[in-house]
C-alpha cells in the first residue's frame, strides 16, 4: 500500500501500511520520521530524527536537555538496548535535597539547575547513529532546525501548557525565554526558537562534542553557575551512553524484548505478564472484574518488589534474572485470595537469592526492511527543571527527583523507593521508561511504549494484553481506558469510563479502593498483522499521529 494518513479519525478504523510505519507524540516529528524513511533511512535514522525534531515541537518532554532509553531489533532478529540515562553530577550527595532535619525539600528537586542530571539524550542519538544509522548525521539534524528557525504552530494544548506555565517560566528565567511572550499564546501560533536552531547546528557539525564541550558546554556551566546548580565540564565530557543486553521474556507464543536495569519497567513488565499467564484472561473479557481484580493484585506485588530490588546496575546488583523467574513470580501470587484485597500493608518486596514525573514521550518505528526501533526519553516533570539554558534556548530536565530522595519516601508522585536508588555521584537515576519490542514465533510483532511515570509500566502491560488477550486492533488497544495500582497508595486509579458501574461495585465489595483520574500515558506503538503489514496506533490522549507508506 502507498499513500500517508494521520490518526485514525475512529478508533476502529483501521488502515495498513507496507513499507514502515512511525508513531510519535507530534505531527511535525511523525513527519520527520516518514520522511527519513522515504529518503533510503533506516528505523534507527528515523529515531535520531524524530529525537531532535521533538526536543523542538514537543517542549514538554522531548529533549537535547533529558535522557532516555532506546530498544533496537534488526529485520533478522538481532536485538540490542541504549541506556542514555541521565546521571547525577560528581558533586551529588545521598542527602542533598533534605532539610538539617532530614526532611526532603520537595521543590529543589523539581526545580531550578539543582535539580538536573548530566544529561544523555545527544549522546544517546550519536551512539545509536555511529552503530546503525545510514543517512549522513546533518542529514537527521536538518528537519529540527528548520522548525526551530521557521517555527511551527502551536496546537491548543500546547498553547494552554504554555499559558498555564508563563508565572513558573518568568521566574525560572528572568532574562526571557523563546517559550514567553507577552499576552497569551494562541492555537496555530508559530513559535520560533532561534537559540535552540543554533545549539542545533552545533551538534550537527561537530555531533557529541557539539553539546558536551565548546559553546554549548559553557552555556550549561554558566546556567549552573547562575542557579545554584552542580554540574561541571567534567560531568559533561565524561558522559557516555551505555549499550546494554536487552531483557527477554516469554509470554505464551510471544517473545518480549525489552530495556534492563536503570529502568524498571523491564524487569517489572516481564513480572506483570508472567503473574496473569496462567490465568484465562481471554474468557474472562476485557475490564471485567476478574480481570481488573487480577491485574491489580500483580501490580500490587510488581511495583513493592520495584521499590526494593531496582536501581543503577553499575552501583547496585540488581537481581534481575531471580525477580523474573517463573516460581519466584508464581510464589509471589500465592497469597492472593480471590474473596477480597490484598492490603498493601501486607505486601512487602520479595525475599530473591542471589519514579520520573508523567510528562514523558515515546516514539515507535519500523523500516521498510523490517527493522524496528522503541524509543521512550524524557525530561521527568513536564518542561522539566522549567529552566532553559541561556543562550543555548533548551530546557533542563529535573531527573534528580527519580532518585530516592530519601529512601522510603514518595517522590513527586508517590512511588516509594528504596537504598538501591539512593542518590551517588555518577549514579543513574532508577525509571519507569518501558520501550519494548514483541515477537510472535520469531517474527516481529509489535513496538510498543508510553510516557506516564509510574504508570507507564501498566500502560504498555495493558496495551499488550489488549491486542494478544482481547483481539483488539491496534488503535483500539492505544485508544482504550486504562486503570493502574502500585502498591503505594493503595489504591486502583482508574481513568473516566474504564470500570463501568457493575464491575466497580463487584471490586469494592471486595475492599479495593478506586479512585477517578485523568489521561493514563499516552501509547504510541506500531502492530504487524499476519499479512505482513504495519496498523499504528497514536494515543488519542495528546496530538500523536501514526503515519505510514
Amino acid at each position: 500500500m502507498s499513500g500517508c494518513a494521520g490518526r485514525a479519525p475512529v478508533q476502529n478504523k483501521v488502515t495498513e501500511y507496507r513499507n514502515g510505519m512511525v508513531v510519535s507524540a507530534s505531527p511535525f516529528a511523525s513527519k520527520v520520521g516518514l520522511d527519513i524513511l522515504k529518503k533510503g533511512g533506516n528505523a534507527v535514522d528515523a529515531a535520531v530524527a524524530i529525537q531532535f525534531a521533538l526536543a523542538v515541537v514537543y517542549p514538554n518532554a522531548g529533549n537535547i536537555g533529558g535522557g532516555g532509553f532506546m530498544v533496537y531489533r534488526s529485520a533478522s532478529g538481532e536485538t540490542n538496548t541504549l541506556d542514555f540515562r541521565e546521571k547525577a553530577g560528581a558533586a551529588a550527595s545521598r542527602d542533598m535535597y533534605l532539610d538539617q532535619s532530614g526532611v526532603p525539600i520537595v521543590d529543589k528537586s523539581l526545580y531550578g539547575q539543582l535539580a538536573a542530571g548530566v544529561p544523555g539524550s545527544v549522546a544517546g542519538m550519536v551512539a545509536a547513529h555511529q552503530k546503525y544509522g545510514n543517512l549522513p548525521w546533518a542529514t537527521l539534524l536538518e528537519p529540527a532546525i528548520l522548525l526551530a528557525r521557521k517555527g511551527f504552530p502551536l496546537s491548543t494544548q500546547q498553547a494552554d501548557e504554555l499559558n498555564g506555565l508563563s508565572e513558573k517560566l518568568m521566574q525560572l528565567n528572568p532574562d526571557g525565554t523563546a517559550l514567553l511572550k507577552t499576552g497569551k499564546w494562541a492555537a496555530n501560533e508559530l513559535l520560533k526558537q532561534e537559540e535552540l536552531a543554533a545549539t542545533l547546528e552545533q551538534i550537527r557539525d561537530h555531533g557529541k562534542a557539539g553539546f558536551y564541550e565548546g559553546k554549548v558546554a559553557d552555556q550549561i556551566i554558566a546556567e549552573m553557575k547562575r542557579g545554584g546548580g552542580i554540574l561541571t565540564k567534567s560531568d559533561l565530557q565524561q558522559y557516555e551512553a551505555i549499550w546494554r543486553k536487552a531483557i527477554t521474556g516469554a509470554y505464551k507464543q510471544y517473545q518480549i524484548i525489552t530495556m534492563p536495569p536503570p529502568s524498571s519497567g523491564g524487569i517489572a513488565l516481564i513480572q506483570l505478564l508472567k503473574s496473569v499467564e496462567p490465568y484465562p484472561l481471554k474468557r474472562w473479557g476485557f475490564q471485567q472484574d476478574s480481570t481488573i481484580q487480577l491485574m491489580a493484585e500483580a501490580e500490587r506485588r510488581v511495583y513493592a518488589d520495584r521499590a526494593t530490588h531496582l536501581g543503577d546496575p553499575d552501583f547496585y546488583d540488581v537481581p534481575t534474572n531471580a525477580l523474573m523467574e517463573a516460581q519466584y513470580v508464581k510464589d509471589r501470587m500465592k497469597t492472593f485470595d480471590w474473596s477480597k484485597a490484598t492490603p498493601s500493608s501486607s505486601v512487602k518486596a520479595g525475599e530473591v537469592k542471589g519514579k520520573e514525573h508523567e510528562e514523558t514521550t515515546h516514539f515507535s518505528i519500523v523500516d521498510k526492511a523490517g527493522n524496528a526501533v522503541s524509543v521512550t526519553t524524557t525530561l521527568n516533570g513536564s518542561y522539566g527543571a522549567v529552566v532553559l539554558v541561556k543562550g543555548a534556548g533548551f530546557l533542563l530536565n529535573n531527573e534528580m527527583d527519580d532518585f530516592s530522595v530519601k529512601p522510603g519516601a514518595p517522590n513527586m508522585y508517590g512511588l516509594i523507593g528504596g537504598e538501591a536508588n539512593a542518590i551517588a555521584p555518577g549514579k543513574r537515576m532508577l525509571s519507569s521508561m518501558t520501550p519494548c519490542i514483541l515477537e510472535k514465533d520469531g517474527k516481529l510483532f509489535m513496538v510498543v511504549g508510553t510516557p506516564g511515570g509510574s504508570t507507564i509500566i501498566t500502560s504498555v502491560f495493558q496495551t499488550i494484553l489488549n491486542v494478544v488477550e482481547f483481539d483488539q486492533n491496534m488503535q483500539q488497544a492505544v485508544s482504550a481506558k486504562r486503570f493502574h495500582h502500585q502498591w503505594l497508595p493503595d489504591l486502583i486509579y482508574a481513568e473516566k469510563g474504564a470500570i463501568d458501574s457493575l464491575t466497580r461495585v463487584k471490586l469494592e465489595s471486595k475492599g479495593y479502593i478506586i479512585q477517578p483520574r485523568g489521561p493514563m500515558g499516552r501509547v504510541d506503538a506500531i502492530l504487524k498483522t499476519r499479512q505482513g503489514n504495519y496498523q499504528g496506533g497514536a494515543d488519542p490522549r495528546g496530538d500523536d499521529q501514526w503515519l505510514g507508506w
